[in-house]
């Protein structure tokens, strides 16, 4: 019977009919299907949010913006997305990815196109808030990776849906500042062309949210109303698991560090543009062509991250995880530091970029620690980490690019002390069965938990905890 029922799917699966193989060309319902919907559907949502930092310059004279009122529209950007992370996460768990994802986006979609109506710098700070919101879907990503794939190649999944999507940041420097610039040379007056231009944006949103309403869906065996297989998850009630998980200190630790990697990521989504634009006086199509560079680096660098961890834990177990992880988001920081620093345009977009490959490669290397944290309360772990990298997205820009305070450049040089800093307390992490990054796993006898155990056989639990011990 267990045969016959594998042989539905394209690809090899579990018990679970979780897929154990990730064929990245491969569109095969429902796994991959499911793949390239969520990471499309997210890249919009990157795509729609961060589709005004490149044509700022143009915004600004057209709505007399201060500097304080570009800061805030950019904290609230992201702001927006803390408190909804945490609501889709719910929603998911309530009425499955598929659906949450595609609210989630034909709700801000028309947002979007709204952004072109607005007369005042209020109506720009609350529009950029709303339209903002659909990051959380992020969430709704990352949740349909996990229901789809088996632990074997579920961190490669993710890091790919991640990274690809978050290109979409990357891909809105270059290619608004294109439309605009396509719109103007139809003879339409530069104030009406920014405006036209969000008609993009918008559009896409609604039709990656059709496709995934309409193709995808929920579980390899259907979609949400399925029963759930017993012996999945522990039978809590939601607020034990919710305090289960407010209560590990790791998940504080792990938001803190996604704070200051995804979150400065999406502080320099949002002034990089601007930085290029005005510190070398570069044309606004230029400094949108550096700019995207930085996000575009995504399809690489995120993915990359989640199998440097994967491969350092097969090596030296999670004490390769977590040093890993250290180092590559330390050298970010140096990188961000440097970049303050540079005074030329050629030594900027080089320092750049090589700070996007190591600030992105640590926000899938953090993804690679969290399945570890708790079984129980995996989804609160992946909200509170989730939640942080927008935490810290609002944090830095608040203290760092709001108003004019600091210049831009000495703002970036203090995002990169803060990375450095907020980096170090990785060390503390531990986890009585594996260890930590100084120490080995424990020896007592309840070392062994539920709670901090990752979802595999006891089998491979126990060849684990066999090769740490030998590692300690």
């Amino acid at each position: 019977m267990m045969e016959e029922n594998t042989k539905m799917f394209s690809l090899p699966v579990d018990s679970d009919h979780k897929a154990l193989e990730f064929r990245l060309f491969s569109a095969s319902p429902p796994h991959m299907r499911a793949f390239h919907l969520a990471w499309t559907s997210l890249f919009t949502c990157f795509f729609s949010t961060f589709a005004t930092p490149p044509l700022i310059s143009i915004i600004r004279d057209d709505l007399n913006l201060t500097d304080t009122d570009i800061s805030n529209a950019g904290i609230a950007s992201v702001s927006g997305a803390i408190f909804a992370r945490l609501a889709i996460g719910t929603a998911c768990d309530l009425v499955g990815p598929r659906f949450a994802s595609t609210v989630m986006s034909l709700v801000t979609a028309p947002i979007v196109l709204g952004i072109s109506t607005i007369s005042s710098a209020t109506g720009f700070i609350l529009f950029r808030f709303l339209i903002g919101l659909s990051l959380a879907n992020f969430v709704a990503n990352q949740y349909w990776m996990s229901s789809m794939f088996s632990g074997r190649v579920v961190g490669l999944a993710n890091g790919v849906a991640a990274g690809w999507a978050n290109v979409g940041s990357g891909a809105t420097q270059l290619l608004m500042p294109l439309i605009y610039s396509l719109i103007c040379k139809l003879g339409v007056t530069s104030f009406t062309a920014w405006r036209v231009a969000f008609v993009i944006p918008a559009t896409l949103q609604t039709l990656t949210a059709l496709a995934v309403s309409a193709f995808g869906q929920d579980y390899p065996d259907g979609n949400f109303k399925r029963p759930q297989k017993s012996g999945n998850k522990p039978k809590d009630g939601f607020f034990k698991v919710l305090c289960h998980g407010l209560k590990n200190y790791r998940g504080w630790i792990l938001g803190l560090t996604y704070g200051y990697c995804f979150g400065v990521e999406l502080t320099m989504d949002n002034i990089i543009a601007e930085y290029f634009y005005d510190r070398f006086d570069l044309r606004i199509q230029i400094a949108g062509l550096i700019a995207a560079s930085f996000g575009l680096a995504n399809l690489v660098s995120r993915p990359s991250g989640g199998v440097i961890s994967d491969m350092m834990e097969r090596r030296f177990g999670m004490r390769g995880r977590l040093w890993s992880l250290w180092t590559v988001q330390t050298i970010a920081g140096l990188l961000c530091v440097l970049l303050g620093q540079m005074n030329s345009l050629g030594g900027s977009v080089v320092v750049m970029f090589a700070f996007s490959l190591f600030v992105q490669a640590a926000s899938g290397m953090t993804f690679g620690v969290v399945p570890f944290v708790s079984r129980r309360s995996l989804g609160v772990i992946s909200g509170m980490t989730g939640s942080g990298g927008t935490v810290g997205a609002v944090v830095t820009q608040l203290l760092l690019f709001s108003g004019s305070k600091y210049s831009t450049e000495t703002g970036i040089t203090l995002m990169g002390i803060m990375i450095l800093l907020c980096t170090l307390p990785i060390s503390l992490i531990y986890f009585p069965k594996w260890g930590g990054m100084f120490c080995g796993p424990s020896i007592e006898a309840n070392a062994i938990e539920e709670d901090y155990h990752l979802l595999e056989s006891d089998s491979e639990d126990k060849e684990k905890c066999s090769r740490q011990e030998s590692l300690r």
